[in-house]
């Protein structure tokens, strides 16, 4: 008998009291989280393919980059477009193929994939993504150790879409300790930095989303004393959930889905995109970190759930 596989590869499950994840073999995405039967995440069935990058984890980059062309240790480099829309490479290049895992158990999974060098990114990366669950909520930990012999640029950023049971995103209340947002153009590449004071881009007091169309980044996160910025994000009925980010994510990205190409999908969640660097970083440097060789980074961003 014959059985059709799964589009994002093998399903991996975590628990953990009321707590309940699936992560995929394809790009080690985070396809669904729920606590107490209630969907935190706006995920996808394990019969379909992901769409609008639901669950996964960039590397190495995250976002766009314009014209998928940058400059690095004196070379121009050409990305395939990904986004040929708008002519941008968005999201890196490691989110469509299969993770190896090398650990796993009910409250723990550890993958890993080697980025091999490519055209446009010439490149050695081995790379890690690990998730745990526990009292505490979700945690996930990004690795990458650069095992070539020269130094490399890199970023990292995740794209969980928050939804805990909510029918729109219109009804969602969010908090985000940020003094600085960036516009952008038509294409989504920053066109400078502006502070928030003043705008509707202004989210340090808790607020309602209700008409507010965002796919915006921001900066100068305030931390707390750990060094961790943490989002808040609260639905009708008293479902919470805290997005929490340690100091190697200085930028985070809000997206209310108003630009999807499918209209079910538009504002139906929040998407909260913790990044390592600002969009378009490997042509502006904003964020981004060079790795030299045998040098390895981390950065860690989990959910903490509250829900009554």
């Amino acid at each position: 008998m014959h059985t059709t596989p799964a589009p994002s590869g093998k399903q991996f499950t975590l628990r953990f009291g009321d707590q309940h994840a699936v992560v995929t073999e394809v790009g080690a995405a985070l396809r669904r989280y729920a606590v107490a039967d209630v969907d935190v995440l706006d995920g996808y069935a394990a019969t379909e393919m992901c769409t609008d990058a639901r669950g996964q984890t960039f590397i190495p980059w995250p976002n766009r980059i314009a014209d998928g062309r940058y400059e690095f240790g004196g070379e121009e480099h050409q990305l395939p477009l990904s986004e040929p829309a708008v002519g941008n490479a968005i999201h890196g290049l490691t989110r469509w193929v299969d993770w190896r895992l090398v650990r796993g158990g009910p409250l723990s999974l550890r993958f890993a994939h080697h980025l091999a060098p490519q055209p446009g990114y010439p490149f050695d990366l081995r790379c890690e993504i690990t998730y745990r669950i526990g009292e505490g909520g979700l945690r996930v930990e990004t690795r990458a150790t650069n095992v070539g012999a020269r130094p490399c640029p890199y970023a990292t950023g995740a794209h969980p879409y928050i939804r805990l049971g909510a029918q729109q995103v219109d009804d969602l209340e969010v908090h985000l300790p940020a003094r600085v947002w960036y516009p952008t153009d038509d294409r989504g590449i920053p066109t400078g930095r502006r502070p928030v004071d003043g705008t509707d881009r202004d989210l340090r007091t808790p607020r309602r989303i209700g008409s507010t169309e965002l796919d915006t980044a921001f900066t100068d996160l305030v931390q707390d004393t750990t060094g961790t910025t943490t989002v808040q994000v609260s639905a009708p009925g008293g479902h919470r959930v805290d997005l929490w980010m340690d100091g190697a994510y200085r930028y985070v990205e809000l997206f209310t889905g108003d630009s999807l190409p499918e209209p079910e999908r538009r504002r139906r969640s929040l998407g909260v995109e913790p990044m390592t660097a600002a969009p378009n970083a490997f042509r502006t440097g904003d964020g981004l970190r060079t790795l030299e060789p045998g040098e390895t980074t981390s950065a860690s961003w989990g959910l903490r759930p509250g829900l009554t």
